[in-house]
């Protein structure tokens, strides 16, 4: 299948992404080596300037559009969270306004952040999926431009990450990935082709919420009812078919955690790296941990997409448990 977007394509969007986000670290960390064995490096998308690795995507969507049809009125999301705080900045850096629509029981810290960059917060829906089209009408209603989850230019955006990791660390056997609404592991599986790579790319979904791996298994869109995990970055109920495609053409294999050990992977990153990762964020890191006896010799990579954990959910798991959803 054609690529996403081409190599001459994703470097004209670096200068875009670079206003905002400063190219974030990769370390190989020697505590991590001696726990699994296995040579493990880290993209830290939590050193953003919004925590998270979506910092990179609203701002090369939103001036794309400007660039093709001009300034909208206003821009309108959908979000659990960290797509709400890159659109939320990047409309702040542009001098547009910004609504975006949150579930109901949202982290309450990512609903203040959003509304601390300047945005305007609707709270409706008991989930993502629900909160997502009230946005849409909301955009009918308004004017708005309404910026999805997953776009080629959202992907391209995000995508800014993956050549930044592979140009530093090109020998890497595979990387791990978490999966939302698809747009970082469509990034990393895209530049891994343009670059002419053979690292495998592993998504990995949670048993709580498994649309993307089911319609994997399956070749269609499968929807689920609930997406219920403390990893709200990962609670996706419907999988996009364009994201769905490039998954299934070019991920090694599909990883399923739970909440149990995506919590234990926060208190490794603490312990090893003493950096905070939310629940999306250390996803990568317990898939890794899953197949670690199967990769001694070789190089991992893992995503850290971010670190924006509530504090409450921070205690319990450094107390040892798993927060409740």
């Amino acid at each position: 299948m054609a690529p996403l977007f081409t190599l001459e394509e994703l470097e004209a969007a670096i200068p875009i992404v670079r206003r905002l986000v400063p190219e974030t670290p990769a370390y190989a960390w020697p505590l991590l080596k001696q726990r699994f064995g296995v040579e493990v490096v880290v993209k830290h998308e939590n050193h953003t300037p919004i925590g998270a690795f979506k910092a990179r995507s609203s701002i090369v969507f939103i001036q794309k559009h400007i660039d093709d049809h001009g300034r909208p009125a206003g821009v309108v999301s959908a979000t659990r969270g960290n797509h709400g705080q890159s659109m939320a900045l990047a409309a702040r850096s542009l001098g547009l306004p910004a609504t975006i629509v949150v579930p109901e029981g949202n982290a309450e810290g990512k609903n203040r952040a959003m509304k601390a960059f300047g945005a305007e917060l609707v709270v409706d829906g008991r989930d993502f999926d629900i909160a997502k089209r009230t946005a849409e009408r909301l955009a009918a209603e308004s004017g708005f431009l309404m910026v999805p989850s997953f776009h080629k230019n959202i992907a391209m955006g995000v995508a800014t990450y993956a050549l930044e990791f592979f140009r530093a660390h090109p020998d890497l056997d595979v990387v791990y990935v978490p999966v939302g609404m698809g747009s970082g592991a469509c990034g990393l599986i895209t530049v891994r082709d343009l670059l002419g790579l053979k690292t495998e790319i592993v998504p990995v979904v949670t048993e709580s919420a498994p649309a993307y791996r089911l319609s994997l298994e399956t070749g269609r869109i499968v929807t689920t009812d609930t997406a219920n995990t403390f990893a709200d970055g990962m609670a996706c109920r419907e999988p996009v078919q364009e994201a769905l495609d490039i998954l299934k053409a070019g991920a090694a294999r599909v990883a399923t955690v739970n909440d149990d050990e995506i919590a234990e992977a926060i208190r490794i990153l603490y312990a090893d790296t003493h950096n905070l990762a939310e629940g999306a964020g250390a996803a990568a890191l317990a898939a890794m941990s899953q197949e670690a006896s199967g990769l001694k010799g070789k190089k991992a990579g893992v995503i850290l997409s971010g670190g924006n954990l509530e504090e409450a959910a921070l205690q319990t798991v450094l107390a040892g448990g798993t927060p409740a959803v």
